[in-house]
């Protein structure tokens, strides 16, 4: 094996492991929804090469209001869904919209785009 073929070879399988991590690495604890007046936990997620936060922390029996802000033209943001609550939303560029829902049960649940590219969990104790 010449030089030219482990070096093709060990970053090939550097990127692999790359993708692997981002993909499905560990995920930090989430972002806190904060508590407004009116009762809703709220947050603001961006839509743009992903979700910013995509790990979002509320508690259960509370309603929770995710406001989701597009920035971005990729077919693959278009919508978001939350399968487990039945909520889906199609997500105009540019527009914030809203999703309001209330957990019952403690758990995490996922969310993301209709392809399964981008993808969130909330997590709800």
């Amino acid at each position: 094996m010449g030089i030219d073929q482990i070096v093709v070879t060990t970053g090939g399988a550097f990127f692999i492991a790359l993708v692997i991590w981002f993909f499905w690495g560990p995920k930090g604890e989430g972002v806190a929804a904060g508590v407004t007046s009116s009762g809703y936990q709220e947050a603001m997620v961006l839509v743009k090469g992903g979700y910013t936060p995509d790990v979002i922390v509320v508690e259960h029996g509370r309603p929770v209001r995710l406001t989701f802000q597009r920035e971005e033209t990729a077919s693959c943001s278009e919508m978001v869904i939350f399968e487990d609550f039945g909520k889906s939303a199609h997500l105009p560029t540019g527009e914030a919209v809203p999703i309001e829902f209330t957990p019952d049960k403690p758990g995490t649940y996922d969310f993301g785009c209709q392809m399964g590219m981008f993808r969130g969990k909330l997590v709800v104790r």
